[in-house]
Parts: structure tokens; sequence; C-alpha cells
């Protein structure tokens, strides 16, 4: 069972991360309506509004709590998420609430607030309301998917890339509804069943920029390609050390030293994009948003090595 410690900075590390890449899924969503589908780009706009309120209160709940490690991942915001959401949403059209970055930029960790049943009480409650959002939000998201697959509805969102949130949300409910059992949620095999996921992820949002480049970059084309083969091998990999018909050091070390490469190339790609020095079809925050889930990995990555 978790401590009452662990409990409190856990849900408020997953909450902080896992928030903010919820509502940005409401607003790829919302952005790629037509507008024939006005109604769902309304609903996904509704969805980034609550999930930005509870974002907020969980912003609000943090400070003192979370870990350096947390704090300093830049899995939360990056040196280039203000601007992204600035320039993303003057693109779009779509409101952001940037308030809630700066408000992020200055969470103070080391543990300095009293962690106590008020305190407690108050992150189930925040939990039990992303558990609610959450859920309704995979509902939303599946009914999309389900109406692409058949025709009925398009969207400038790949397919996969509707598969590929939905898998994101379903996997934050999951790791929510545990730490309400009061399970731990990063022990050795939670930690490489992670790998497993993450791999994936990371396989995927390389076919995702080489698939949103403009056809004459070439060169960025083919390093995303590059990553993609070597993130779908490392998947493979990481599901023989899950069975364990492999060993995990080896396979833990060579997804940490390619995720790093891989947040190095978004990087770039996010600032690329910020400053229009990449022609592509996407915005600046679809960058910033994958290059934090590659910090947060690359967190991950660091535990497991440890373990």
């Amino acid at each position: 069972m978790l401590s009452r410690e662990e409990y409190i900075r856990l849900s408020l590390e997953l909450n902080l991360f896992f928030l903010r890449i919820a509502k940005e899924h409401s607003i790829f969503l919302e952005s790629g309506f037509t507008g024939k589908d006005a109604n769902f780009a309304q609903e996904a706009d509704n969805f980034k509004v609550k999930f930005e309120e509870l974002l907020a209160d969980t912003i609000a709940l943090s400070n003192g709590v979370i870990s350096p490690e947390t704090a300093m991942s830049e899995e939360l915001i990056t040196p280039f998420t203000l601007r992204a959401e600035q320039v993303s949403s003057f693109l779009t059209g779509i409101p952001i609430n940037t308030n809630l970055t700066q408000a992020e930029a200055g969470i103070i960790s080391n543990f300095n607030i009293k962690v106590d049943s008020k305190l407690e009480r108050k992150v189930f409650s925040l939990n039990q309301r992303a558990i609610v959002l959450t859920s309704s939000l995979i509902q939303f998201k599946s009914t999309i998917l389900k109406n692409v697959l058949s025709c009925k509805l398009f969207t400038t969102n790949y397919p996969l890339l509707i598969e590929h949130i939905l898998r994101e949300a379903r996997f934050y409910l999951k790791m929510l509804t545990k730490l309400q059992n009061g399970r731990e949620i990063l022990n050795k095999r939670d930690l490489i069943e992670q790998e497993v996921f993450w791999n994936r992820i990371m396989a995927e949002h390389s076919k995702f920029i080489r698939g949103l480049l403009d056809p004459t970059e070439e060169e960025l084309i083919n390093t995303a390609n590059n990553f993609s083969n070597e993130f779908d091998k490392l998947t493979k990999d990481a599901i023989a050390a899950l069975n364990q018909t492999m060993g995990i050091s080896k396979v833990t070390n060579d997804s940490l030293q390619a995720t790093k490469r891989l947040r190095d190339f978004k990087a770039t790609g996010t600032e690329g994009l910020i400053k229009c020095n990449i022609k592509a079809i996407a915005y600046p925050l679809l960058a910033d948003h994958v290059l934090r889930e590659a910090n947060h990995y690359l967190r991950i990555l660091n535990q497991l090595g440890k373990k």
C-alpha cells in the first residue's frame, strides 16, 4: 500500500502531466474538424475548458509537494510551451489559457508543505473528478474514431493519431484508478510495462512527424522515419523483456539513449515551428506536446534504471 505522502505526490505529479496532455488532445481534436461538424468542435472545446479547470486546481495543490526530479524534468512545461501556446492559438483561433503555464512555472518542489489528511481528501476528490472527466473524453474519442473509420466523419487528424490519444487517455485512467485503490504505479514491473507503452508512443510520434512535414523537408522526414523504425524495434525488445525472454537492462539503456536523441530532435522541431523555419501542416503546440512526453518518458527510464 502507498503511504499518504506517496499517494499525494504521485497523484499530483500524474495529474500535472496528464491533465495538460488531455486538454491539448482536446485542442488537437477541435482544430481538426471542418465547419460541417461544428458540434464536435464545440464539444472538444468544452473538454478543453474542463481540463483547464482541473489543471488549475492541481497546480494550486502542488506547491511544495512534487519531487524536484519532476519539477526539473520539463515534462510539465518546457521553455517553449508558453510561446507555442500563443502561436498555436493565433494560428487556430482556439483560446488557450496561458495563465496556467505561467502558474506552473512557479511551482516549488522539495516537499515543504505539511502533508495531512485534509490535503489527502482534496487529492482524492481531484482524482475522482479526473477519472469522471477522462472517462467522458475516452467515450468522445471512441465515437470520433468509430465515425472516422466508418466514413461518417472527416477530420484532418490521422485515424492512428485519434487511436494514439485514446490509448494515452486509457493509460491515464488506469494509473488514476490504481492510485485511488492505494496501489503502487512505479514498481519494477509497472515501469517495464511503461517502457513498452512509451516506446510505442515514441514510434508513433515519429510517424506523425514524418507525415506532417512538408514533402520538401526530406532530411527531417528521413530522420523521423529512422526514429520510427528504431522505436518499433525497441517496442518489440521491451515486450520481450516484459515476457522475460530478454534482459531489461540493455533494452532500457537503448531506449534511454534513443529517447534522448528523439527529445533533442523534437526540441529542434518545436523551436523551428515557433520561428516558422520548418514547413509542415502542424502548429507548435503539437511539437511541444510530444517533446514533453519524451521528457516524461526519460524520467520513467531513469527510475527504471535504478531498480
